[in-house]
């Protein structure tokens, strides 16, 4: 598969969880290239600690605890917090930052064996889910749940 341009930087700042950063790059571009996001543009991802995404998820959420992925959006297309139809391009020309992705490896363990499934999977799955909310799909409500959670398997195919 050649390479469409879009800058995908993944930060490792955990050690909990063997993660395949490779494929984590591959599930971004995909997702980005589907999307319709114009070539240079740039996410960020971290993947971190629990007491790490815990501060965050405190923080940004007013959360406790910690969670499996959150998204902190910059300059990416379409964020008006809600869900775009599948396929719809982006509402941005050129490359931008779209923003980064704070995703904890250890949680991810967690959520991939209650489910069922390995935590490569897991992570292809948060990648998606994160990757949406940068591009603003929401799941605020049930009928924007239900397209998210839709365009997600498109997206993963047979990943989980």
């Amino acid at each position: 598969m050649s390479d469409p341009g879009f800058r995908i930087e993944v930060t490792e700042e955990q050690n909990s969880v063997a993660v395949d950063v490779p494929r984590l790059v591959e599930t971004a571009r995909r997702v980005l290239d589907a999307e319709g996001v114009p070539f240079g543009a740039f996410v960020g991802v971290r993947l971190v600690e629990p007491e790490v995404i815990s501060e965050l998820n405190e923080s940004y959420m007013g959360r406790s605890g910690p969670t499996d992925v959150l998204s902190f959006p910059i300059d990416g297309p379409d964020l008006s917090g809600r869900a775009r139809s599948p396929g719809a391009p982006p509402s941005v020309a050129g490359p931008t930052i779209i923003g980064d992705l704070v995703i904890c490896p250890k949680v991810a363990e967690e959520n991939a064996r209650s489910a069922g499934h390995d935590v490569s999977a897991e992570l292809d799955l948060l990648v998606v889910h994160g990757l949406l909310h940068l591009l603003g799909w929401s799941h605020d409500h049930d009928d924007d749940t239900d397209l998210m959670r839709r365009r997600e398997r498109e997206l993963l195919g047979e990943a989980i």
